[in-house]
């Protein structure tokens, strides 16, 4: 049978992992490794092969001699062929199959949707533990194929694979607990339940950028669904209703949510964000990203209540009652302007005369003397100014520093500035 055209998985390998490009590095696991073979292999003794093979964006089409993989790739349990030109999946299978080890494959943007795997091809994938399969546009017939074909699947990227929809599979994936389908164009909530349906181990979900417009699921069928799910990101999506957000709780072990970017929130500012999300979500301890402390958690769900205190009962949430009944009826906290003053009204002494006056704070004290020079009739190089604070505990202070602005001396209403000659 005739090679596909194009470079091999061999041909790239000797390439790239020749001692020139890659030299040998010692340690435990680095370096070498040949297995031994009665008739052996003139490039045997050339390559220096890791455990990891990284052979992106190489323009590999096919795989090349299956004894000279096998030869070298004993050992190998992480191969990344993501971004070359394999379209046949009989070719992937070559390489796969003498790779016995393998338990990571990342196939990621090759055109695999151009032939249909075999359940005879499907089988030499049964050791793999993660299996990247995004921008591939694998059909879900080629997925369900290889869930029957994987018995120890933990984690699944399908992402980039314009799904609108998902075809649910008879049997179901027991080992899966990571599902990665993110930007595909999952809308309707009647797809993402049978997610639930075909892998009810799941732990992690990530559903970002699907724009999925709601979660339109009892609250009883999503605890059955999704029983062991852990973390869910719905980043970018479409929900645009706090009874989708409420949803959540069903989930019976959920932890870990991600919500940003959805429609619901853009009203909101960033701290109304965060807290009327937490204080929806009892049971969550990380959102987007970020770990929920107990003093978090409570200045939340403080801030729920006062948040709704003032709302129609008809309007009101039912967390909101729950909260009342843990904290009570808050009072909204006091308003609390915390700007600097930007004057102050004082009282000015000069021998025999008092003058009260309105200051600005933000002039300093050589523009201070200029706006007394009239009322003290002193020019502004022969005058002394002293503020006095009656709370200040060493009586008055010489304001000596002409540039200095009047608000870093602390001056308030009430307080009392003298003005007093030099004396030669």
């Amino acid at each position: 049978m005739d090679q596909p055209s194009g470079r091999s998985f061999m041909q790239v390998l000797c390439e790239k992992y020749s001692p020139e490009n890659f030299p040998y590095r010692r340690g435990p696991g680095m370096g070498v490794h040949v297995p031994a073979t009665p008739q052996g292999s003139p490039m045997k003794d050339r390559l220096n092969l890791p455990s990891v093979l990284v052979l992106n964006s190489c323009g590999i089409t096919c795989a090349g001699d299956e004894n000279e993989i096998a030869a070298f790739c004993a050992h190998v349990s992480e191969l990344d062929l993501s971004d070359n030109k394999l379209e046949d999946w009989h070719e992937v299978s070559k390489i796969v199959s003498n790779v016995p080890h393998l338990e990571f494959l990342n196939l990621s943007s090759n055109p695999l949707n151009l032939s249909v795997l075999e359940r005879t091809c499907a089988g030499s994938f049964s050791g793999v533990r993660k299996l990247v399969l995004n921008n591939s546009k694998a059909s879900w017939e080629t997925v369900h194929m290889l869930l029957q074909e994987l018995p120890e699947l933990e984690e699944l990227f399908l992402c980039l694979n314009d799904y609108e929809t998902v075809s649910c599979s008879s049997i179901c994936c027991q080992s899966l607990k990571l599902l990665h389908i993110t930007d595909n164009n999952l809308q309707d909530w009647t797809e993402i339940r049978k997610l639930g349906v075909m892998f009810p181990s799941l732990d992690t979900l990530i559903l970002a950028n699907n724009h999925l417009n709601a979660i339109e699921e009892p609250d009883d069928s999503l605890a059955r669904l999704f029983p062991n799910l852990r973390s869910i990101s719905l980043h970018k999506s479409g929900l645009h209703s706090w009874e989708d957000i409420d949803k959540l709780n069903s989930f019976p072990k959920l932890e870990e949510v991600r919500l940003l970017g959805i429609p619901l929130l853009q009203p909101y500012t960033t701290e109304e964000r965060r807290k009327l999300v937490i204080a929806r979500l009892p049971s969550v301890s990380k959102l987007n990203g970020s770990v929920v402390t107990d003093g978090e958690r409570e200045d939340s769900e403080r801030f729920f209540i006062r948040y709704y205190v003032d709302v129609p009962q008809e309007e009101v949430p039912c967390r909101y009652h729950e909260l009342i009944t843990k904290y009570g009826k808050l009072e909204p906290l006091a308003e609390v302007d915390l700007r600097p003053q930007s004057s102050a009204r004082v009282e000015v002494h000069f021998k025999d005369q008092v003058e009260e006056m309105s200051i600005r704070l933000d002039q300093t004290v050589a523009e201070l003397k200029k706006q007394l020079k009239t009322l003290v009739q002193l020019p502004t190089s022969n005058m002394l100014l002293y503020h006095f604070d009656h709370e200040a505990p060493f009586g008055p202070e010489e304001m000596k520093y002409s540039s200095r602005a009047l608000h870093s001396f602390g001056i308030r209403d009430g307080d009392k500035i003298y003005v007093e000659p030099k004396t030669k």
